[in-house]
């Protein structure tokens, strides 16, 4: 299929579901073996405004007319081009031509399929900028107690067949966009780096915070014809870029999986924050064996005041 029938087509879907477009074009950007980051740079744009994606589109039709050739000689600085050896959607004539018409220009190829960050692209840029071999340092891990909550869609798959997948991909995205608003007015922050399918993880400093941004999820979620389990856990959580890990997840997902649709449920250790300050009760539900967890979980379902 020639470039301009797939830029149409790309084009096309872009106006029908954005979401969809960016991480479809994301996937092929990672040689389609990066689906997590390809996911993850989709998030990225999903909050450019109507005109933006606009310009976007156009951006994407006008590149493939563009040609610097004749303005290579003008580099007079050092440069190194880097280019991932094995990729699909940009040619390696592409880096070679570029090489090869800056004055001194350096070519690295990567021994890489991804047109993503590749390996040992952040350690050979040091060693040319600096003219000397470099040690890696490695990004520590930031462990934080946090209130996790986890929300998901009860029967989406049930829901899909039942509305079809455009209807429900449209419903559940505003519902996505409108549960993201509620955490970060409740000065929440939604993980990003997690594959969740059809929910949203979310960890916040206050049990208080978690508490009220649930139960408004939970009002969202009804409101849109989509209730959603939701589950609350406190602890330890470790951050690595813009993920979370640590039994606390784990927790909150399992508690989440025993809720009823539109119903909080929350871990013993919540309630025992949040007990005397929330402005809610909570009614017991007892102990659980849980998935992955040794011991035995008590949880509570929240109620109004």
């Amino acid at each position: 299929m020639r470039s301009e029938s797939i830029t149409r087509l790309t084009q096309q879907l872009g106006r029908l579901d954005w979401d969809l477009m960016m991480e479809s074009v994301m996937a092929a950007v990672g040689n389609f073996e990066e689906d997590q980051s390809a996911r993850d740079m989709a998030v990225m744009y999903r909050s450019i405004s109507p005109a933006g994606r606009d310009a976007f589109l156009r951006f994407a039709t006008d590149c493939l007319t563009w040609d610097v050739t004749d303005l290579l000689p003008a580099v007079q600085c050092p440069t190194l081009v880097m280019h991932p050896s094995g990729s699909r959607v940009i040619p390696v004539t592409n880096a070679r031509r570029m090489a090869a018409g800056i004055p001194g220009a350096r070519l690295q190829l990567i021994e890489t399929s991804s047109s993503f960050t590749p390996p040992d692209a952040v350690r050979l840029g040091s060693e040319f900028l600096l003219g000397q071999e470099t040690v890696p340092v490695l990004p520590r891990s930031a462990t934080s107690m946090v209130v996790v909550l986890f929300a998901d869609i009860v029967n989406s798959t049930g829901l899909t067949e039942q509305w079809g997948d455009a209807e429900f991909r449209t419903r559940s995205g505003e519902l996505d966009r409108t549960l993201r608003a509620v955490i970060e007015r409740a000065d929440g922050r939604v993980v990003e780096g997690k594959t969740l399918g059809d929910g949203v993880l979310a960890t916040f400093p206050s049990a208080n915070d978690a508490l009220a941004a649930a139960r408004q999820c939970a009002a969202a979620g009804n409101d849109a014809g989509l209730p959603l389990h939701l589950g609350l856990h406190a602890g330890d959580v470790i951050r690595e870029g813009g993920n979370v890990y640590g039994g606390a997840v784990n927790v909150a997902a399992r508690v989440s999986a025993l809720s009823e649709p539109g119903e909080v449920l929350v871990s013993n250790t919540v309630r025992d924050l949040a007990r005397t300050s929330a402005g809610v009760t909570f009614e017991d539900r007892g102990e659980h064996d849980l998935k992955g967890v040794s011991d035995p979980v008590r949880v509570f379902a929240v109620r109004g005041a």
